[in-house]
């Protein structure tokens, strides 16, 4: 049998190592447009910044090492022009050299990967202006890092947008972010990034959110990027970061399936509608794992897994890929955030129900040294309690909170196994209720009904006069520290001494910092004959919606 794979890198790469190991007997060759058969694109900012100092080790295999350990036929800087599905096979053009001749193929695996969005905008071609999704992007950019950079535009504020953002402030750059969108993260909910925008601007960046660039201008200094709004912003280095689009040509060409975004189409097992051509990776659609649609979700994880089943099935093994549930994380100075699954902003764009809680605990237990704060968000079913999505931000412990959560995800587990799934404790690492634990706690109990719990989006989108009455529970300090507009504090401490104070014909929502004291004042305040309901993770979540000085929808 014949293999001929398009594309190396995570897909591609995986799924020759992958046959290879599942028959010894298969030809297999594999055909990459670019010099590096498989390198480690998500390393790729960290060199840039000098926190991965040798350009090598972003190398994950060369084409000499396939070549001598997995008997790959490795053909590097060659381009698969197209396809001829009747006779099987594939024209070939040696870039190198010029020359362009037939293979043929038993089985075909595409991984073209994709290829970053350059829009139509007047300038963009100039220098000065580059892409980042392979090491010969790096070397472009870093080759003009290293010549001096002043200023740079970052336009786009997603994972590699911040990433190479925090590696450019790292160098002393003067860097200003350019996002279309109202929120950096676009895949993450608006308020699960308020921190990650304040730490931009502690860190001195310039955040331009709900604007975009409309032209660029070379000038003696370098560049100008000229905003929709009309400001200009120099510019030695504008990096584009506005998303990918599947490499499909190939597909198309040959009469393939695409969805409506352009992601090649495939079965469960991998196969095009031609059964013989397999495709895997940022080029096609998936299905999303969450809710059952197709969609497009580019991550180096599925794209291996989809290299190791299209290769199983190939060679005799029967394996399905489950669908992608978009886990992905992002480590920006001291912050980390990191998100599973659906997200509200998606459940809300589907229709379909579910609830939400947020909880804010520290990732291990706060009498040992060190102890940091996070904030987890977790959307689940609101009949069954099927975790759905989760979010986190913070510092420690974040990735192993959310990682948690994707196998509770992928499990179908409900907010009611958080609640007795066992975790490893010690104080040094987590608490005797972790993160995870708790929000199987508030999740559970608010479906259980013995925790009426209000989100502080749904009490702030009412009108003044249809509020509930707001009840701080905290001490006098905090609350003079800060407080939703036109609550009355009384501590909880003192709350049943001062019950009379409070009214019976208005339903009263209480909260404290993070939840539990509010928690504690709904039991009282139910039990004595009230109508109470928790503002969902209290006053920390909602700086979240309102950081300090914004006064929107107040």
């Amino acid at each position: 049998m014949k293999i001929v794979i398009v594309g190396g890198v995570a897909g591609g790469a995986s799924a020759a190592a992958r046959a290879r190991r599942l028959s010894e007997d298969a030809e297999i060759v594999l055909v990459e447009r670019g010099p590096d058969v498989s390198f480690a694109n998500c390393g790729l900012p960290y060199y840039i910044g000098g926190k991965i100092a040798d350009r090598n080790k972003l190398l994950v295999v060369a084409p000499e090492q396939l070549k001598a350990r997995f008997e790959i036929d490795v053909r590097v800087r060659s381009s698969v022009e197209s396809i001829d599905r009747t006779v099987k096979t594939v024209r070939i053009h040696n870039l190198a050299s010029g020359e362009e001749y037939e293979e043929t193929y038993d089985k075909l695996i595409l991984a073209p990967g994709a290829a970053s969005l350059r829009p139509p905008i007047p300038g963009i071609d100039s220098p000065g202006i580059f892409t980042l999704r392979n090491l010969q992007d790096v070397d472009r950019i870093k080759a003009v890092v290293d010549q001096g950079v002043k200023q740079a535009v970052v336009v786009g504020a997603g994972f590699i947008g911040l990433e190479l953002v925090e590696n450019l402030v790292r160098l002393g750059v003067e860097t200003t972010v350019v996002e279309l969108q109202d929120q950096v993260l676009p895949p993450l909910d608006k308020e699960m990034t308020t921190p990650i925008a304040k730490a931009l601007a502690e860190k001195g960046v310039t955040l331009l959110l709900s604007e975009a660039a409309d032209g660029f201008e070379q000038t003696p200094d370098g560049l100008v990027v000229r905003l929709k709004s009309g400001q200009e912003l120099p510019a030695q280095l504008v990096a584009l970061g506005i998303g990918v689009r599947p490499e499909n040509k190939l597909a198309v060409d040959a009469g393939l399936k695409v969805g409506p975004r352009g992601g090649i189409q495939v079965n469960e097992f991998l196969q095009t509608e031609d059964s013989d051509i397999y495709a895997v990776g940022d080029a096609i659609e998936v299905q999303d794992f969450v809710l059952n649609v197709p969609t497009q979700i580019p991550l180096a994880g599925p794209a291996n897994r989809q290299g190791r089943i299209a290769a199983d099935n190939i060679c005799g093994l029967s394996s399905t890929y489950r669908g992608t549930q978009g886990t992905a994380i992002l480590g920006l100075f001291e912050l980390v955030a990191a998100m599973t699954g659906a997200s509200e902003k998606i459940l809300k764009r589907s229709e379909v129900p579910h609830r939400m809680v947020y909880v804010h605990p520290t990732d291990h237990a706060g009498y040992y040294p060190g102890a940091e704060q996070m904030t987890l968000k977790v959307l689940f079913d609101p009949e069954s309690g099927k975790v759905l999505g989760a979010q986190g931000v913070g510092g420690a412990g974040v990735d192993k909170r959310i990682d948690v959560l994707a196998v509770a995800v992928q499990s179908g587990m409900t907010v009611f196994d958080l609640e007795e799934i066992e975790l490893a404790y010690s104080p040094q690492f987590g608490s005797a209720k972790d993160p995870v634990n708790m929000v199987g706690f508030v999740a559970a109990g608010l479906l259980r009904d013995d925790h009426p719990q209000m989100d502080v989006s749904s009490l702030m989108e009412l009108p003044a006069d249809e509020r509930p009455f707001l009840l701080d529970v905290r001490t006098a300090e905090e609350f003079a520290d800060g407080h939703i507009p036109d609550a009355v504090n009384i501590y909880v401490d003192k709350l049943r001494s001062r019950l009379d104070e409070l009214p019976r014909d208005r339903e009263i929502a209480a909260y404290c910092q993070v939840g539990q004291r509010g928690y504690l004042a709904t039991r009282i305040l139910n039990q004595s004959g009230f109508t109470a309901v928790n503002v969902g993770g209290g006053y920390v979540t909602y700086q979240l919606y309102h950081p300090p000085g914004d006064e929107s929808n107040r």
